[in-house]
């Protein structure tokens, strides 16, 4: 199989806005593939129908041969979804919370205790792990909430700002652990608004505007094609 999801035509409205105008791209397996834009693009919106959140209006999306649409049942359980705005239940500890997690994917005992493992690897929070989470700082947070999200290592890994509000080193140590995952077997779709991490992290890269897709690429050709040092000049470009 070519690809590992195929979106086709998706149209989503809100009222008599048209968040999505029928996109259409690709995603290879194992590849790490970008959707960017602007407040409001719609990237949002995609990402959602494509966890299964939400429906379209029209079009569909294609996961290994299965439809969203007609098959979300199916689509679920080979995906996984971290949206910007996660959260944790604070008053449980790191273990206790990756635990939860857990439970609630598998009731296999082996395979329930392969996930904790992955996660713990993932989060790197040995000396913590038996803290309550209300003292976690963001950044290690975060890495719970991404260790949650990928501890099944799904088909799929829809990752909205994985590193939204993370300093340096964690934000480059989230990123590391994508790429590996990616380069272990797992597709991953992200979307972020910091372009040198796009640039940093991702194969290629779709531009969203206003529910439509402008432009796809390497980040090297679509810098090539503008004659841009850098996608924030080319993602500048695209969306005037």
């Amino acid at each position: 199989m070519d690809n590992a999801l195929v979106v086709q035509d998706l149209e989503k409205k809100y009222g008599k806005i048209k968040a999505l105008k029928g996109i259409n791209f690709e995603v290879k397996p194992n590849e790490i593939f970008a959707l960017i834009g602007p407040n409001g693009a719609g990237k949002t919106t995609a990402l959602r129908i494509i966890a299964t959140i939400l429906k379209p209006d029209a079009g569909d999306a294609i996961l290994y041969g299965t439809s969203i649409r007609k098959n979300p049942e199916q689509i679920r359980p080979v995906i996984s979804y971290l949206p910007e705005e996660a959260g944790t239940y604070k008053n449980m500890t790191g273990f206790g919370y990756i635990k939860f997690m857990a439970s609630l994917y598998t009731n296999d005992p082996k395979l329930r205790q392969k996930y904790l493992e992955t996660a713990f690897e993932i989060a790197g929070l040995e000396g913590r792990m038996n803290d309550k989470l209300a003292t976690y700082s963001k950044g290690m947070v975060r890495k719970i909430i991404l260790a949650r999200a990928v501890m099944t290592r799904p088909k799929l890994a829809i990752l909205d700002e994985p590193t939204s509000g993370l300093d340096v080193i964690n934000a480059l140590e989230i990123r590391n652990t994508i790429k590996k995952f990616a380069q272990s077997g797992m597709t991953v779709l992200v979307s972020s608004h910091n372009m040198l991490e796009i640039e940093y992290l991702c194969d290629r890269v779709a531009m969203i505007n206003k529910g439509e897709i402008h432009k796809i690429g390497t980040p090297s050709e679509l810098k090539s094609e503008f004659g841009s040092q850098n996608l924030e000049e080319v993602f500048s470009e695209v969306v005037k």
